[in-house]
Formats: C-alpha cells, sequence, structure tokens
C-alpha cells in the first residue's frame, strides 16, 4: 500500500482522466492536459476522497480491504469509468475492454494493437495485448442471446469475461453446455464452459395492497412490510386469511412465505414471514394513484380521511368512523377494530388501511360492496407489530416518526414489557395517559413517545 501523502498524489493524477475527453485523447495523446482540466480533477478527487464512513467500513468488510484502500478504490474506479470512452475512442476497433484490479482498483484497459499500449500508458492505465477484441465478443455473446431458447436450463448463465478475453458459460452439465455452444453457431475458441452451481433467481418486493395466495386455494392482500430481527422480515394481514404454518405464494404465483403467527377470532392479524426471494420495502401498491410510501404509523381520529388498497377492489377511500369497535362475524367476535365507510369486496381482506403516509392497519371485514357502498372495520397495524416484535417496513421514517425527548427519571405506573388493553390509563413523568390500542408495551415505547398507542389526557 502506498503511504497515504503518495497514495493522494496518485489519486489526483488517476482523476485527472476523468478530465481529459475522448477527442483531447485521440488529437493530443492521454497527457495532455491544462490548468482548468488540473482543476476539474482537483474538485473530482475531492469528492471522491470524501466518502461517507459507512460506505467505507463496508466496503472494507466486503472486500477485504483497509479503508485507505476502500477510499483509493472509489477515486480510481471513478477514473476507470471516467476515462474508459476516451480510451474505447483512441484504441477503435482493437479496443478490448477496461477493468480495475488489486486492493486498490488499478485500471487496466486492453487492446489487440500491440502499438496502442504507448497511448494507454500514456493515459495512467495499464495496458494489455490480447488476441479478440471486445467488438469480437459481443459478437459471440449476441450469437449465445439469440439460441437462449434452447440453453439447457443447467446452463443459466453466460458473459463477456474481458479480464481473460473470452466469453464465458456457467453450468452444472458442462457436456450438455458445449453442445449448445457448437450448436449455436458461436466461435468455441472464444467461450469457455464453466463447471458452476449457480441457480440465479429473480428478486420481488413485498408491497401493500398486492394479492397474495395461501396455498393453493383462497386469495387475500398483503396489508403492510414488516421487518424483524433475525428474519428476511415479511408482512402482517388478517388473521382469517390463513393459520399458523400456511404457506404463501405471491402475486406472480411465485412462492413467497409462510404464516408465522394467526390470530381470529377474537383478534383478526397474522404475519407472514418470506423466503430470501422477496424483499419487504416501505410502500403500498395504489394501484390508480401510483406506489404511495410508508412513512410511519400514527393513529388517524374519526373523521380522518382514510384509503385502502386491496386485490380485489383496488384502490379505494372513505373516512375512519370509530376507533375500538367490536364486530361480530358468523365465526365469531373481533373486538379493538376501527369502523370506517371504505368499501371492500372478497380478496381485499388484510390489504392496507393508509391515512395520508401513515399505515393504519389490516383489512379485516364488513358489509355491503364496492358497487352500492359499505362499511368495512380494519385490525390497527400497531398492535400486530408490538404482539409479534415487527417493525414496520418505512420510506424516510420509523414508526411513528421522530420520537419525543424523555424525561431521565419519569416516575409513573407505566412499565415495559406489560400487556396493556385499550382504555387503560397509565402515570408517566407526571402526566396520565390512555391506551388508544390493545399491545405489549417495550422499551422505547414509553406514551410520550408513542401517540399511536397513548393518549395524553
Amino acid at each position: 500500500m502506498l503511504p497515504r501523502k503518495t497514495r493522494t498524489a496518485g489519486i489526483a493524477l488517476a482523476v485527472t482522466l476523468i478530465a481529459v475527453p475522448a477527442v483531447a485523447l485521440a488529437a493530443k495523446g492521454a497527457s495532455a492536459q491544462d490548468d482548468s482540466l488540473y482543476e476539474m480533477a482537483r474538485a473530482s478527487a475531492s469528492i471522491a476522497a470524501d466518502p461517507p464512513p459507512g460506505l467505507v467500513d463496508a466496503l472494507a468488510r466486503d472486500l477485504g480491504v483497509t479503508g485507505e484502500q476502500a477510499e483509493a478504490r472509489l477515486v480510481n474506479e471513478a477514473a476507470a469509468a471516467g476515462v474508459e470512452p476516451g480510451l474505447r475512442a483512441l484504441l477503435g476497433p482493437s479496443y478490448a475492454g477496461t477493468w480495475v484490479t488489486g486492493p486498490t482498483a488499478t485500471p487496466v484497459a486492453a487492446t489487440t494493437d500491440p502499438s496502442k499500449t504507448a497511448a494507454i500508458a500514456a493515459a495512467g492505465v495499464a495496458a494489455r495485448v490480447v488476441s479478440r477484441s471486445l467488438d469480437r465478443l459481443d459478437q459471440v455473446k449476441a450469437t449465445l442471446d439469440q439460441a437462449s431458447a434452447t440453453a439447457p436450463r443447467t446452463a443459466p448463465v453466460w458473459y463477456v469475461d474481458v479480464v481473460e478475453n473470452t466469453v464465458v458459460v456457467l453450468t452444472s452439465t458442462p457436456a450438455r453446455a458445449a453442445a449448445w455452444v457448437r450448436a449455436s453457431g458461436a466461435d468455441v475458441s472464444a467461450v469457455r464452459v464453466v463447471r458452476s452451481d449457480e441457480r440465479p433467481e429473480p428478486y420481488y418486493d413485498v408491497r401493500g395492497g398486492d394479492a397474495y395466495y395461501i396455498g393453493s386455494g383462497s386469495r387475500c392482500s398483503v396489508g403492510f412490510s414488516v421487518t424483524r430481527a433475525g428474519s428476511q422480515g415479511g408482512f402482517v394481514t388478517a388473521g382469517h386469511c390463513g393459520s399458523t404454518g400456511a404457506t404463501t405464494t405471491g402475486v406472480n404465483r411465485v412462492a413467497q412465505g409462510t404464516f408465522r403467527g394467526s390470530s381470529f377470532p377474537g383478534n383478526d392479524y397474522a404475519w407472514v414471514e418470506v423466503n430470501t426471494q422477496w424483499t419487504p420495502v416501505g410502500v403500498v401498491n395504489g394501484y390508480s394513484a401510483g406506489v404511495l410510501p410508508v412513512r410511519g404509523s400514527t393513529v388517524a381520529q374519526p373523521g380522518s380521511s382514510i384509503c385502502r388498497s386491496g386485490s380485489t377492489t383496488q384502490w379505494r377511500c372513505g373516512s375512519v368512523q370509530q376507533l375500538n369497535t367490536s364486530v361480530t362475524y358468523p365465526q365469531g367476535t373481533v373486538s379493538g377494530v376501527t369502523r370506517t365507510s371504505v368499501c371492500a369486496e372478497p380478496g381485499d381482506s388484510g390489504g392496507s388501511f393508509i391515512s395520508g403516509d401513515q399505515a393504519q392497519g389490516v383489512t379485516s371485514g364488513g358489509s355491503g360492496n364496492c358497487g352500492s357502498g359499505g362499511t368495512t372495520y380494519f385490525q390497527p397495524v400497531n398492535e400486530i407489530l408490538a404482539t409479534y416484535g415487527l417493525t414496520l417496513a418505512t420510506q424516510g421514517g420509523g414508526p411513528t416518526g421522530s420520537p419525543t425527548v424523555t424525561p431521565t427519571d419519569p416516575g409513573g405506573t407505566w412499565a415495559p414489557n406489560t400487556a396493556y388493553a385499550t382504555g387503560a390509563t397509565v402515570t408517566y413523568g407526571g402526566a396520565t395517559y390512555r391506551c388508544l390500542q390493545g399491545h405489549t408495551s417495550q422499551a422505547g415505547w414509553e406514551p410520550p413517545n408513542v401517540p399511536a398507542l397513548w393518549q395524553r389526557v
């Protein structure tokens, strides 16, 4: 590793390359520069040389480099990206690719023309002479792409490898893959078949309001994405949608997750832990309203506007009528739900109720329909989070926004790890609070910090 002062000078030189346009490289030679280019290079170096500490730490951790090497990488990588168009123009048909190598990302450029190496070196980049141009490699890969419909399922990946100057096919059955390459009409001398157990899978987002399917039958809707320590995370939904242990598939019918907890009747809530193909994100599919951010879960008061997303009737709005409602279904009574004037229909169950950007709850049931109008009840989301130790996935905020400052020694009857029913009262910091939603308290959920759960009286 270079000493810090020497490395800093090297960074400035590397970033100078960013400022050299392709025309300058071709017409004047890559070493040409003037005062304005030098000043631009210094500006670029100062930006790249002061990255966020979290980024440097992550690079050091995952790439196995030191912090100083990580900082140098960022600058040299930016330089390599900046100089690549100029090198491509300078080398013309002989250009065979650019890459970086080593712990500090030393830039390298390849050419099929040995007479071009001096020009590459003059640009401050290491030169390598190879047998195939990048255009040729791209043509070979394009031939394989055209034959993708006949590729063995055991050969899921192929790519241009500029470092090795070849096209690589990854496969668990090399003989079958080699036969496919020959049948495709590609230049087999430019293709390297490599044994690999890689099995790529697509990744999907968990969004409120999207459909999901339980087992091989019924359909419900995602409420809100959630996270949980030590877990992939998942989503909350209605308890009547599935029992603990039931499996789910997503809106695309791809295997999705498993019900890890479910309560119905009495309550109507559940949470589904998803597999590694799915990523919980803090948004709701608003269908005609677009994709909407979730930024907290402060309780909307009676009279407030509220909207619901579900996979049958999609995006519908109305108003909050009453909190702390009990409703009796044929299966039994559910307590502590919120009554609304929003319509819903079968299949909307479990879907998102949201007011502004604040999550409210998951669709439970109701009466009427979206043709003639109706009344719908939702299970408040904060009770679900508290019951299962979940955290609401948000964009730009936590479950209830920024907490207020609490006294160092507040005193009072409130205590963590205690079950509180709706309507219960406690004292904290010299004030009295009434419980808005049943929950089990946790450290950090002190009454002044969570207005979604406690109201000062």
